[in-house]
């Protein structure tokens, strides 16, 4: 159980990292990106898992049209 935690735990904070950031700017993280998919509510939509499945397939929809 530890184990799956942990996994979870480094998959919502991964950051990609594309370009450069100006100074004093964050870089992005991955919760940001599924608050600009799913909205602020994106946590509880992972209990759905037919929502969090058309999501996903978004997600990686908005990443492969950016290149």
């Amino acid at each position: 159980m530890y184990y799956k935690l942990q996994k979870l735990r480094v998959a919502r904070n991964w950051r990609p990292r594309l370009g450069k950031r100006s100074v004093g700017r964050p870089l992005t993280r991955w919760s940001d990106d599924q608050h600009k998919v799913a909205g602020r509510n994106w946590m509880r939509v992972t209990e759905d898992r037919a929502k969090w499945r058309a999501l996903g397939e978004a997600y990686v929809q908005q990443w492969t049209a950016a290149g």
